[in-house]
């Protein structure tokens, strides 16, 4: 298994997938939702069904089990909710790798991590219900956020609450939960959190992306494609 650097140090990662079951590489679809794919419907139509029938469609076209994809893209996705926007532009680059599947879907650690904060983020097109898992690597730390969870995700969990590797801690929520999306998992690598609790951005403005790239890591650089499981 390769090293991989964090904070500058080496380490050998033991994770688990972040959706719970068992997929060959054949199960996982890579799906663009940039605004270079000219195919997708949110160029024209905003609306949540169009964006729920083009990835659960593309999906079942392909005949695989959910997809994934997203971390660093240009987005127009986030136009249709003003949380993403101010007077002069609007957060349009995704800093975090999502999972699209099924509501209902379980989530579980990829590392042994403890509960550092979670909250329902309830405005419109925000995460909805959000966990933040601290994990200790070496003499410091990776923060890693799951976004779009289901309410009972967060109905009884502690801070400081232990989550082994592998265990389901979470489910993914429904459009009326995760705050009108199609259901999928925001998994987001996260240095340094900034103060915040329950919640961190997802998406940040064109302008402020070297910054954000540089504390958001690509997850599948950090975790070598989860074994070569997806690109």
């Amino acid at each position: 298994m390769n090293k991989y650097t964090v904070y500058g140090e080496e380490f050998i990662p033991k994770f688990s997938f972040p959706i719970k079951g068992s997929f060959k590489k054949k199960d996982l679809l890579k799906i663009d939702l940039s605004s270079k794919n000219e195919l997708l419907p949110t160029h024209k139509d905003k609306s949540l069904d169009s964006l729920h029938r083009f990835i659960f469609g593309t999906i079942r076209t392909a005949n695989a089990k959910g997809a994934y994809g997203g971390y660093s893209e240009k987005r127009n996705l986030y136009e249709r909710s003003t949380v993403f926007s101010t007077n002069e532009e609007y957060r349009n680059i995704h800093l975090g790798l999502d999972f699209w599947f099924p509501v209902g879907t379980a989530v579980c650690a990829p590392l042994p991590g403890r509960v550092h904060s979670f909250k329902d983020n309830s405005q419109s097109g925000d995460y909805g219900p959000t966990i933040i898992l601290e994990h200790v690597l070496g003499n410091d730390r990776l923060y890693s956020l799951y976004g779009h969870l289901s309410r009972k995700s967060i109905r009884d969990l502690k801070v400081g609450q232990m989550i082994l590797r592998g265990e389901v801690f979470a489910c993914l929520g429904s459009p009326e939960e995760n705050v009108d999306w199609p259901p999928h998992l925001h998994f987001q690598l996260i240095y340094d959190l900034e103060g915040k609790e329950g919640d961190y951005p997802g998406v940040c403005f064109t302008s402020e992306k070297k910054k954000f790239l540089k504390n958001c890591p690509d997850p599948l650089e950090v975790f070598g494609n989860f074994n070569g499981l997806i690109d």
